[in-house]
């Protein structure tokens, strides 16, 4: 968008209104409004080149029916435009919680213990935690992955306040959007989130979180909106039992 007009209407317009009208560019364009504010200038070429190797490794991802990317730039947003937060680092580890988890041998031949050094030489050891606590572990063979995934969402979170910012962007991205999900896929995901909630409330309205009241009521008020979807979606896969 190159008038200023646009960008003004930009700049007020709901994340999902952005996705569902501009997309990708739109997300894009929002993100360089929001980084444009942020107090220290030389946080916004971190958050840059962040974006710049997000896009670039998630280039032939898709989520449903948009670019994997758009998930990575509302989580990124959420944060910074409904959570108040702009500290360069935790925008970069949102922009990259996935990095690891879904490319690792595209960051390093060396695996994950490759991947997480290649993130803590370019972006800085703070950027490289955050991100470490929000991948997913490598699955015990034979466990139950959901079980496993939960455990260690709830371990991960319990030593990291500024993980559980990034977190509670995605895991409402992820629930609140499950709307957007349909078959077998949507019926999955319900299960597998849905005993997340009550865990994610509880360190979302901790003391030491570091968001503001009003903001924690807001993420406490999508949770419950992501429970009502979880199981609406799940009643209906057993018949409304």
């Amino acid at each position: 968008m190159s008038r200023a007009s646009d960008r003004e209407l930009l700049s007020v317009m709901p994340l999902h209104a952005i996705t569902a009208v501009h997309g990708e560019q739109g997300l894009r364009d929002r993100l360089a409004l929001e980084t444009a504010r942020l107090a220290n200038p030389a946080g916004r070429a971190p958050a840059e080149r962040a974006l710049q190797l997000a896009v670039r490794l998630h280039a032939g991802d898709r989520r449903q029916r948009e670019p994997y990317v758009n998930h990575l730039l509302r989580v990124a947003l959420r944060i910074m435009v409904h959570y108040g937060v702009f500290e360069p680092d935790v925008i970069c580890a949102a922009l990259l919680h996935d990095a690891v988890e879904d490319h690792t041998e595209d960051l390093s031949a060396a695996g994950r213990v490759g991947a997480f050094a290649r993130l803590t030489a370019d972006y800085g050891q703070p950027v490289a935690e955050l991100v470490a606590a929000v991948t997913n572990p490598v699955y015990t063979v034979g466990g139950d992955k959901d079980v496993q995934y939960r455990a260690h969402v709830a371990s991960s979170l319990e030593a990291c306040p500024w993980a559980r910012v990034i977190k509670l962007s995605d895991f409402t991205d992820n629930g609140v959007g499950v709307i957007h999900t349909t078959g077998g896929k949507a019926i999955r995901l319900a299960r597998k989130y849905a005993p997340l909630v009550p865990a994610l409330a509880e360190l979302a309205a901790r003391p030491d979180t570091p968001l503001t009241d009003r903001v924690k009521a807001r993420i406490l008020a999508q949770l419950g909106t992501a429970t009502d979807r979880f199981d609406a979606i799940i009643a209906a896969s057993s018949g409304g039992r």
